[in-house]
């Protein structure tokens, strides 16, 4: 359930299968054959796999209107296959508009997949007009049985999936603890110190990415926006606890290190480590003890009741907030432990809400500030361009629509495509263009398809490899063959949100199986096979680099500035709400970031992947993102802060604040018309120095409670300024002193 938050991958394989053996079973039964199984059997997994908007409703809407698209593409297609010329044709027109109507939503998207895969399948099956009437009872009861698992059989609920994802988040929790528990194990400098520190940053990735997963789903698992917000709200609370927890405990064990952030893709070099203080070590196990202590409150074992001592161990670790108790050690441990204290509070939290817990009424006047609640005239929304997208727009022109430029550079990639592939091999011609048409799906530049089609043909390789070795073990024997198509189906749905070259290798493995069930599988059938998938790569490639290309450095160029956008305006709504302004929305902005920052790794993948000569490229490109994750990871982390910090200890009253956010947001916007024009911009950004001299600031006599959180905002937002400037200077835009 960690590794499949929601079982969204698990539901959607067995799915699949389900619908196939049902309609294959239904269809056997009537004595089909072969053509119209193999109809059957493909349209379930179209009709199962193509369906993706959220609500039943909607789902149940799409695949009625499915039905009757994919009997009118199977009879063009079935009327057109011996016209050889014609259908292909027609089938690079439908490639065109199956893309190009991408721009109408999800609903069309599907619809067009549909039309796609039905028109492939009648040229793949040699399809025959006396057929027609056995074809369209196959698309019916494939249809048919895709609806009877979906809605009956597997059902899956919004609120259900939402459930799930919120078990999957504790769950990763968990193991972020786990990991961070070994890792003070290990102590500093031990031979396994450092893998015990990858699989903390792999595990909090994770958590990340599991917190994403449920802001998204909360607008369809929960009507209420109230309910929505606080969920929200506890879910970043939580993972901002833990992330803090284990930096803070970083700094402890590698205190000349300067941890500042959990990313996965470091923006700087690390210096040599410094000795831990004597003290510190002798705490070390007090720290375990009480990590340990944290992971019970996660909640995870519900037979086992609340004893008194989870209670005694939960005040223990909330009394650390307000210094109580605090251990004999350095300032830096000191702060570990109140760190364990915020953790307990969040994930006590977290879970009263999982449970079902009534709000409390300071909660719902907080979830009237969910996202899209409330929103000034004033604001701007995470949709409205800015500055910067509007300084590309006027460098490049009047630009063509995303989904305009894919549908005909798929289709300029099909035609050629085509024609190669008949001339390659007239009878396994469909898949050069099958793999033309899967190489473009989701990806914007000519680098994401470079690094797609690689993939896939290694995956086709090893598919290869692994299908004539199991061919060989089983012999004539259907029923093992048959399994295997069936686990191979299983394997290729439930690996394609995980890994593009492992869903190829299970297409390929299935593909041999079936040949060997037709005791057609040779050599040569495979081998011709891998020929097709290079060529349909290498027509796909040619088509993106001839047909309006959009560049890698381009496409990220126009992300970059997207997300200094939306980082800009997270971080001035949480200065805002820092200065006393009521109503900002903090969480929606947040989101928002993430799921641009996720866009952006997408982006870069052709940059930083391993194969990649660009070497000098490829390392500005990680500390590109290194220095964004760590300004996003600060930014929802002042965020938080500042959504839960009392009215007493507001800060942005003090005129230093407001010069500092001022600044800040002169540099982010420099920053942008840095990014947008390419460097053409020369304006320098400003250094400043009133937050690190603040920090240092004595607390004045006030409540502790109140200076370790008007201190955490401020070392939040120095990091934040600090990334930023490191940004900079990677890409060569000068930082200056403020005059």
């Amino acid at each position: 359930m960690a590794s499949d938050p929601g079982l969204i991958r698990l539901l959607s394989a067995s799915s699949t299968v389900c619908a196939v053996l049902l309609t294959l079973g239904v269809l056997a039964a009537l004595h089909a054959s072969i053509p119209i199984l193999v109809t059957g059997a493909l349209t379930a997994t179209v009709s199962t796999v193509a369906v993706t908007e959220p609500r039943p409703r909607d789902q149940a809407v799409t695949l009625a209107a499915g039905a009757p698209v994919t009997l009118a593409i199977m009879t063009i297609g079935t009327v057109l296959r011996p016209y050889r010329v014609v259908a292909d044709v027609v089938f690079v027109l439908l490639i065109f508009s199956a893309i190009w109507i991408r721009r109408l939503g999800p609903r069309a998207t599907s619809l067009g997949v549909f039309a796609f895969q039905i028109f492939f399948v009648t040229q793949f099956a040699e399809t025959r007009v006396e057929q027609l009437p056995q074809l369209s009872l196959a698309v019916l009861v494939a249809f048919g049985s895709s609806a009877l698992i979906r809605f009956a059989v597997l059902r899956s609920p919004p609120e259900r999936t939402l459930a799930r994802l919120q078990r999957a988040f504790r769950l990763r929790l968990a193991q972020v603890l786990d990991a961070l528990i070994e890792v003070a194990e290990c102590g500093p400098g031990a031979p396994r110190s450092e893998r015990a520190v990858d699989v903390l940053h792999r595990y909090a990735a994770r958590l990340h990415t599991g917190a994403l997963m449920i802001q998204t789903r909360l607008g369809t698992g929960l009507p209420d926006e109230r309910t929505a917000a606080v969920i929200q709200r506890r879910v970043t609370e939580a993972e901002m606890a833990v992330e803090r927890l284990a930096i803070l405990v970083l700094r402890v064990l590698r205190p000349g290190e300067d941890v500042d952030t959990l990313t996965r893709y470091p923006a700087k070099a690390r210096p040599a480590a410094s000795s831990i203080d004597a003290r510190d070590t002798v705490m070390l196990p007090a720290l375990i003890s009480e990590l340990r202590a944290s992971r019970v409150l996660i909640g995870l074992d519900r037979q086992r009741p609340a004893g008194a001592d989870s209670v005694e161990a939960r005040d223990r670790l909330l009394g650390y907030r307000d210094d109580e108790h605090l251990p004999d050690a350095s300032p830096a441990m000191q702060d570990v432990f109140r760190s364990t204290g915020d953790l307990a509070g969040a994930l006590c939290g977290l879970g009263s809400e999982i449970e079902g817990d009534t709000l409390t009424s300071r909660e719902q006047d907080q979830g009237r500030h969910a996202p899209g609640a409330e929103r000034s005239p004033e604001e701007p929304t995470a949709e409205d361009p800015g500055a910067g997208r509007e300084a590309v727009r006027k460098r490049e022109g009047s630009r063509i629509r995303p989904t305009t430029r894919s549908a005909l550079q798929v289709a300029a990639g099909s035609a050629l495509a085509v024609v190669g592939g008949e001339l390659l091999s007239p009878q396994r011609w469909y898949w050069a263009v099958f793999t033309c048409w899967v190489v473009f799906i989701s990806a914007t530049s000519t680098g994401e398809i470079l690094v797609r089609g690689y993939r896939r043909l290694i995956g086709t390789v090893a598919g290869v490899v692994a299908g004539l070795a199991l061919a060989a073990l089983i012999g004539d024997d259907p029923w093992p063959a048959f399994a295997l198509v069936i686990l191979s189906v299983f394997g290729m749905y439930y690996t394609t949100a995980v890994s593009y070259t492992l869903m190829s290798f299970f297409v390929t493995t299935m593909i041999g199986m079936l040949y060997a069930l037709l005791h057609a599988l040779t050599p040569d059938v495979l081998v011709v096979r891998i020929e097709e998938t290079a060529l349909g790569v290498a027509c796909g490639l040619a088509a993106a680099l001839l047909v309006l290309p959009v560049r890698t450095r381009e496409r990220t160029d126009q992300v970059l500035v997207d997300v200094l956008e939306r980082l800009r305006d997270a971080l001035s709504r949480s200065l805002a709400r820092l200065g006393g302004e009521p109503g900002r929305n903090l969480a929606g902005p947040a989101h928002a970031l993430n799921s641009s920052l996720d866009s952006l790794r997408q982006s870069v993948q052709p940059l930083i992947t391993p194969i990649s000569p660009l070497r000098s490229r490829r390392r500005t490109a990680l500390c590109v993102l290194g220095w964004l994750e760590t300004a996003a990871f600060h930014t929802r982390g002042l965020a938080a802060t500042v959504d839960a910090m009392p009215a007493a200890a507001r800060l942005g009253v003090d005129a230093w604040v407001v010069d500092e956010a001022a600044r800040i947001d002169r540099n982010l916007a420099a920053l942008i018309g840095h990014v947008a024009v390419r460097g053409e911009d020369g304006t320098a950004l400003e250094r400043g120095r009133g937050i690190s001299a603040r920090l240092g600031a004595g607390s004045g006599g006030a409540r502790s409670v109140d200076v370790h959180t008007a201190r955490r905002v401020l070392r939040h937002l120095q990091h934040v300024d600090e990334s930023i400037q490191g940004l900079a200077r990677t890409l060569e835009l000068p930082v200056r002193d403020a005059p």
